[in-house]
């Protein structure tokens, strides 16, 4: 299913081919203390569009990966592995869709114990999302 959102303050939009309906969250350290609690992502592949690139940015957070956000209201938009492209796109930005089936947690080895998800879901450690996505 294609996807159409914005940010917060609408300077940038996003436009995704083909969003999952399969909700993941992230669990691990620097998800967290990026938006203050864990990430809820689903995966857009690599057929990502934005308008407003001017106030599109990002931050290489590892070497592997960059995190995008609005440069005017902060909002965060992406998660991008660098090769292959792979882009995970926060849920909430899509405003056509609400029907996501949240089935996945991911660096569930990295989960404070202050929070839990009612919801049984598939779960990887950071070792098994590493070995699953990132090149050999």
């Amino acid at each position: 299913m294609e996807g159409q959102g914005k940010c917060l303050c609408g300077a940038v939009r996003v436009i995704a081919k083909s969003v999952s309906q399969s909700l993941g969250v992230c669990h691990c350290s620097m998800c967290r203390k990026w938006g203050g609690g864990p990430w809820l992502g689903v995966d857009c592949g690599a057929e990502v569009s934005f308008e407003g690139g001017d106030k599109l940015a990002t931050f290489s957070s590892s070497a592997w990966a960059e995190r995008g956000f609005c440069k005017q209201c902060g909002t965060h938009l992406f998660y991008r592995l660098k090769e292959p492209i792979r882009y995970f796109v926060a849920a909430a930005l899509f405003d056509n869709i609400t029907d996501y089936r949240f089935d996945h947690q991911v660096f569930i080895d990295e989960k404070p114990d202050y929070y839990n998800f009612a919801e049984k879901t598939a779960v990887l450690t950071g070792a098994e999302v590493f070995a699953r996505f990132l090149p050999k």
